[in-house]
């Protein structure tokens, strides 16, 4: 081809082209990109990468819940998670009649407080420590739940309001 000036459209763009595989040419590359055998810079051909065939592999899709279990077990959430599904699954653990009297409050360090409706209910669950602990391992797993803590409901607070006289509260002041 003679000069730039007189080139237009595909002819430039086929000029340059060529160009450019001389420039390759002379570096010692190939056309296609990769290096050649006898060339500086060792000639190592990279392998293509293949389908992973009739076997399982990494590459393979995945189902979540096994990827989900895998990341929880390598970020160590293992032991918070299983904390969770006591939460979670309160009421198939103890049964519906305690779930409906007695719910789970806290979880630390392996002391699960609960909190029930009444203080009949809070004995009869200090009486039932020992089942519900027994029926929260065989549901989320030995070592989650290692002690049992009950509470009794929760007394009325007689502090209104950002100002607070100390006291015993309101009672009886006439007489």
């Amino acid at each position: 081809m003679d000069g730039g000036a007189q080139l237009r459209g595909s002819d430039l763009a086929r000029a340059a082209l060529e160009a450019a595989r001389a420039a390759a040419k002379e570096r010692g590359r190939a056309p296609g990109g990769a290096r050649r055998a006898g060339a500086a810079g060792g000639g190592v051909r990279r392998r293509r990468r293949s389908w992973s065939g009739a076997r399982p592999d990494e590459r393979d899709p995945q189902p979540l819940g096994r990827l989900a279990a895998r990341m929880a077990t390598e970020r160590g959430w293992v032991d918070r998670l299983a904390g969770g599904q006591v939460f979670a699954r309160w009421t198939g653990l103890v049964g519906a009649n305690v779930a409906e009297h007695a719910r789970p409050v806290a979880l630390r360090d392996g002391e699960l407080t609960v909190q029930a409706d009444s203080t009949a209910w809070a004995t009869q669950l200090r009486l039932l420590q020992r089942q519900l602990l027994a029926r929260i391992a065989a549901g989320v797993g030995d070592g989650v739940v290692k002690r049992l803590r009950v509470q009794g409901p929760a007394a009325p607070s007689w502090r209104y309001g950002p100002r607070h006289i100390p006291g015993r509260g309101p009672r009886d002041t006439y007489g």
